[in-house]
């Protein structure tokens, strides 16, 4: 089994990461899981939430609003809708954020009403999993 694996993620913006890591904690659409070296392949959808990478050096947090993540067992690359250092995120980041989801809801045709407010929901518990 090897001890490290490729992680990159990226976002429409920018490349966040680009790193050897022992283990990704991915805030899966289906409920989080870790990817590790070895790991099955497998391709999800992201849900908003905390995504945390542990490195030789430590552990790195990224805040994600959705994407996706292909999980390999030599890495994981994940593509972000939006994605940011944790620590950089604000409040007014978070509330701007929120809005657009509760706009984006409310003009919603009705079959897609269920997914809108799925994602209001990840978002607003993401925001409280970071503290703010």
């Amino acid at each position: 089994m090897a001890d490290m694996m490729q992680f990159d993620l990226v976002s429409p913006e920018r490349s966040l990461a680009s790193t050897q890591a022992t283990e990704v904690q991915i805030p899966g659409a289906e409920g989080d899981f870790t990817a590790m070296p070895d790991h099955a392949p497998v391709i999800t959808t992201l849900r908003p939430g905390v995504l945390k990478v542990m490195t030789g050096s430590g552990t790195e947090e990224y805040f994600v609003t959705g994407g996706f993540a292909e999980v390999s067992g030599e890495g994981t690359s994940v593509l972000a809708e939006r994605a940011y250092l944790k620590a950089d995120v604000t409040r007014d980041m978070l509330d701007e954020m929120i809005a657009d989801a509760n706009a984006a809801s409310e003009s919603a045709a009705a079959d897609a009403v269920d997914s809108a407010s799925k994602f209001l929901a990840d978002l607003v518990a993401a925001g409280d999993e970071i503290g703010i």
